[in-house]
């Protein structure tokens, strides 16, 4: 279907999108500043709750922990995920090395840069990128 024969989006649409886009950014806005209000400010006494006394910095701890451990759960797969999952096979794309050698000089080849990958490593294997990824949990 062509583009000027698309249905057009009633204005009345638009604007409930905008509204809601708009709500959702002023909601986001306002509880990320009480969260860093709150945790900008020393708690004197325990919160109080229908539940009974929180501890704050209990809470806090508890929920940087959770945070930790769930980015950690999430992001070792990734770091150890095989990049090409063709590696070693005799379809590879990657596995195409090309090398020359001018005169008695020393050969030059690409297998250095193709290598790591077309050999099946993760992300954690390669030359550069593999002691950056060290730095994330998991």
């Amino acid at each position: 279907m062509a583009r000027h024969s698309a249905k057009k989006s009633s204005t009345a649409q638009r604007a409930l999108l905008r509204a809601g886009l708009t709500l959702t950014a002023a909601g986001a806005a306002l509880g990320g500043g009480a969260v860093s209000a709150s945790a900008a400010e020393p708690a004197a006494a325990p919160l109080a709750s229908p539940v009974g006394d929180l501890d704050a910095a209990a809470a806090g701890g508890a929920v940087a922990g959770a945070l930790e451990s769930a980015s950690a759960g999430g992001l070792a797969p990734v770091k150890h995920l095989k990049l090409n999952p063709l590696s070693g096979t005799g379809v590879d794309p990657l596995d195409n090395a090309v090398g020359t050698q001018v005169a008695d000089f020393k050969p030059v080849t690409t297998a250095v840069a193709t290598g790591p990958v077309a050999k099946g490593g993760a992300l954690a294997d390669l030359p550069l990128v593999g002691p950056a990824s060290s730095l994330l949990p998991g």
